[in-house]
C-alpha cells in the first residue's frame, strides 16, 4: 500500500478496526499495519476476516493481527471481542468505528423494523463498541484516539433516511465524547466519506452509482485508500490538537449538484402558488 506517512509512525501501538475485513475498514487496517501498528479486526463473516488477517500479517514481519467475528448489535459480543483484542495485543490505543450497514430505500417505503435495524447497527453498535473500548482500555490508560466513519449528512440523506439519522447521532456522540473524555487524553473525531467504490457499494443499484459520479465535481467515486489516509492522520500524534470534528471526503459532491430528483408536480398552496 502507498502511504504518505513515515515508516514506524504507529510502532508499539495497537488499533481496533471494526468491519476490518473488507472495504474501507480493510484499507485502514492495512495502512495502520504498514506503519507499524498491531491490529484487531472484527466483522460478522469469518471468511473475509480470516483472509484479511492472513494478508495483514504478511504486510510486516512481526505484526500482531487479532481477528474474531463480532456482531456490533450485541453488547455482550462486543465486550467479549474487546477483551480478546486487549488480551491479544496488550492494549488498545486506537479505535476506528467503521462497521455498519444500510440499504437504499425511500422514507415512504421504509418499515419501522428496517429503520430500527439500521439505527441499532450504525448508532447503537458504534456507541456500545466505543464505550467498551473506553472503559476497558482507553480511560484506564488515559490515552486514546477514536475515529468514527459516518457519512455525508449535512444536507440530510435522501434515499437513506435510516442511516442518515444514525450517522447524525454518531456525529453528535463524537462531539460530546471529545469534550467529556478530553480529561482522559482521548481524542474523538469523525470522517464522512461520500460514495466510495468498495465492497459496500456493490449492493447498490448501478444507476445510483452513475448518478453519484454525475453529481460529483471530480466526476468519479472515491477509493477506500483515500479515506484511509485521512483516518490514519486523525489517529496519529500529528492530529493531537484536533478533536470533536467531522471531516468530509467526497470530491466536493456535498457542495454541488442535484442531490435527489424532485418531480415538477410538487403540491402548491395558496396564496403563493
Amino acid at each position: 500500500m502507498q502511504t504518505i506517512f513515515r515508516d514506524g509512525l504507529f510502532a508499539g501501538q495497537n488499533a481496533l478496526v471494526t468491519g476490518g475485513g473488507t472495504g474501507i475498514g480493510r484499507a485502514i487496517a492495512e495502512e495502520l499495519v504498514t506503519l507499524g501498528a498491531n491490529v484487531a479486526i472484527c466483522g460478522r463473516r469469518p471468511e473475509p476476516l480470516a483472509d484479511a488477517a492472513k494478508e495483514l500479517q504478511a504486510l510486516r514481519e512481526g505484526a500482531k493481527v487479532h481477528h474474531a467475528t463480532c456482531d456490533i448489535r450485541d453488547p455482550d459480543a462486543i465486550g467479549e471481542f474487546v477483551e480478546g483484542a486487549r488480551d491479544a495485543l496488550g492494549s488498545i490505543d486506537i479505535l476506528v468505528n467503521n462497521a455498519g450497514g444500510q440499504f437504499p430505500t425511500t422514507a415512504q417505503q421504509l418499515s419501522p423494523r428496517g429503520f430500527e435495524a439500521v439505527v441499532r447497527n450504525n448508532l447503537l453498535g458504534t456507541w456500545n463498541m466505543t464505550h467498551a473500548v473506553a472503559e476497558k482500555a482507553m480511560i484506564p490508560q488515559k490515552r486514546g484516539r477514536i475515529v468514527n466513519v459516518i457519512a455525508v449528512i449535512a444536507r440530510g440523506f435522501p434515499g437513506m433516511v435510516h442511516t442518515g439519522a444514525a450517522r447524525a447521532g454518531v456525529e453528535n456522540v463524537t462531539k460530546t465524547l471529545a469534550v467529556e473524555w478530553s480529561q482522559f487524553g482521548i481524542r474523538c473525531n469523525a470522517v464522512a466519506p461520500g460514495v466510495i467504490e468498495s465492497s459496500g457499494t456493490k449492493q447498490y443499484p448501478p444507476q445510483l452509482l452513475v448518478s453519484a459520479k454525475q453529481a460529483n465535481p471530480l466526476k468519479r467515486l472515491g477509493h477506500p485508500q483515500e479515506v484511509s489516509h485521512l483516518v490514519v492522520y486523525l489517529c496519529s500524534p500529528q492530529a493531537d490538537f484536533i478533536t470533536g470534528q467531522t471531516f468530509t471526503i467526497d470530491g466536493g459532491a456535498s457542495i454541488w449538484g442535484e442531490q435527489w430528483p424532485i418531480p415538477d408536480t410538487v403540491p402548491q398552496f395558496p396564496p403563493y402558488e
